[in-house]
């Protein structure tokens, strides 16, 4: 296959029937935004050496998002939006001189894949066609143009539907909207293409008329699975595309030997690993990025935003993290919360309604109950009793401080521990302490009044009232 392939991805529509303030390609879908999801699969393809965006519709808002996750995306702003045809037509001067494939595909459709890509690049350029469309069948070809076809059964055009007559709404066969064009001998089409339609539009598929009447080779390639040109126009379509792009997933992951209790009942993004004889338990949504090691228990009603890693023989119970590892045989929940550079050890246990946030906890160590560890260091066999706060954050200067619990410290019950503060090994805090000052090793801190003991106190206040 050759190297001198371009990839030019629309994304100026404004998306009407989203009904949002946000431009349609920036919505998510499993931690992803439409357009991002279309982007990394032009790039897993392995075969483009470039990507174009086409912007248009809060162009300066879809720019950020992907200067902030790309380095190197080019974008193009179509003003005003004037068709398909029209924001093709936008890279034109980028593409002055170029004599290679350009592949053109739409931000919104996300559950393109690469392998697909690749196949359909490399059809094209060993057919030799100046021009090749990607195409589907379906049974129910409602609002998607329609592939026409000659009596030698080679493509004479594409017409959209609002433009289609009574026999052609019956063509089952559809436009993807995915071509492939050598491009010096297609870019000519954009300066003779008109917009004389019902919507008064520069189509982009009258360029495949265009080829047709030049007499070049203008192909199709029919692709095996349809839902990939699913394309996202509505909250509705975002809510099927999301379920599928699921499903998809959740399959493979049980071919691979993970069990999902409940697999209607789960959300999984393509890009989490789950490791053999793990358990997902019913409610559980993952989000971005994960990899969950062998034997883990995941769930019920657990959510991973992602960025969270485990080793085998983990679980995480009716809790919620992001950006966190946590260690082989180690528990976390249930109703805890890991965020922020959570870093937790083997054979940890985090419990009920404790949050862990940027900080350590080292092996062998317990913060089983009604606790905040926030910018700490946990050391090994360390136990947090319950209802204890580290205090990392000073609401006048904005500074957050780091507290240091080292190996063997043991924490009674309703501490707050201010920091900066270090405990050093094998020190002990009474029950009820506020910790201001550094802990020597093995030493006891009190801070709590010594108890009082006022006989008949309340008969007395009684018989005062």
């Amino acid at each position: 296959m050759s190297n001198s392939v371009k990839a030019i991805i629309l994304a100026a529509g404004k998306g009407k029937r989203m009904k949002s303030s946000l431009p349609k390609v920036l919505h998510k879908i499993l931690g992803k935004s439409l357009i991002e999801r279309v982007i990394d699969t032009v790039l897993k393809s392995g075969c483009i050496a470039q990507t174009i965006v086409i912007t248009g519709h809060q162009a300066e808002e879809v720019n950020k998002r992907l200067s902030d996750a790309y380095t190197d995306i080019p974008t193009i702003l179509q003003e005003p939006q004037s068709g398909t045809g029209d924001a093709v037509f936008q890279a034109y001067e980028n593409l002055r001189g170029f004599e290679g494939t350009v592949l053109v595909l739409c931000g919104d459709t996300p559950l393109l894949s690469e392998k697909t890509l690749f196949e359909f690049v490399k059809t094209h350029q060993e057919s030799g066609a100046c021009l090749s469309v990607m195409s589907a069948i379906f049974d129910n070809p409602h609002n998607y143009g329609r592939i026409v076809r000659g009596n030698d059964d080679q493509i004479t055009k594409i017409v959209e539907e609002k433009d289609a007559s009574p026999q052609e709404k019956n063509i089952k066969e559809i436009n993807a909207g995915v071509y492939c064009l050598q491009w010096d001998k297609i870019a000519p089409a954009f300066f003779e293409i008109t917009a004389d339609n019902a919507q008064k539009e520069y189509y982009l598929t009258d360029i495949v008329d265009w080829s047709v009447k030049k007499g070049y080779k203008t192909s199709v390639f029919t692709i095996e699975n349809n839902y990939e040109i699913f394309g996202i126009n509505s909250r509705k379509h975002l809510a099927e595309a999301t379920k599928m792009l699921s499903t998809i997933t959740i399959e493979k992951l049980m071919e691979q030997g993970v069990t999902f209790i409940c697999p209607q009942s789960t959300v999984v993004s393509p890009e989490t690993l789950i490791g053999q004889d793990s358990i997902v338990y019913p409610g559980c949504v993952f989000e971005g990025v994960n990899v969950f090691g062998k034997n883990n228990v995941l769930g019920p009603n657990t959510f991973i935003s992602g960025n969270v890693k485990t080793d085998d023989n983990v679980k995480i119970i009716q809790s919620k993290a992001s950006d966190s590892s946590i260690g082989e045989n180690s528990t976390v929940g249930p109703f805890a919360r890991l965020r922020n550079n959570a870093d937790i050890a083997n054979n940890v246990r985090i419990g009920n309604f404790v949050e862990i946030k940027n900080s350590r906890v080292n092996t062998s160590t317990n913060v089983s109950h009604l606790s905040y560890i926030g910018d700490a260091y946990l050391g090994a066999n360390v136990n947090i009793g319950a209802g204890t706060i580290t205090a990392n954050y000073d609401p006048l200067t904005k500074i957050k401080s780091k507290t240091c619990l080292e190996d063997g410290v043991k924490i009674g019950s309703n501490c707050v521990l201010i920091a900066p503060v270090k405990v050093e090994k094998n020190a002990n805090i009474g029950a009820g302490s506020v910790i201001t000052r550094d802990v020597p090793q093995s030493a006891l801190a009190l801070t709590r009044e010594r108890q009082r003991i006022i006989e008949n106190w309340v008969e007395k206040k009684l018989n005062k009232i």
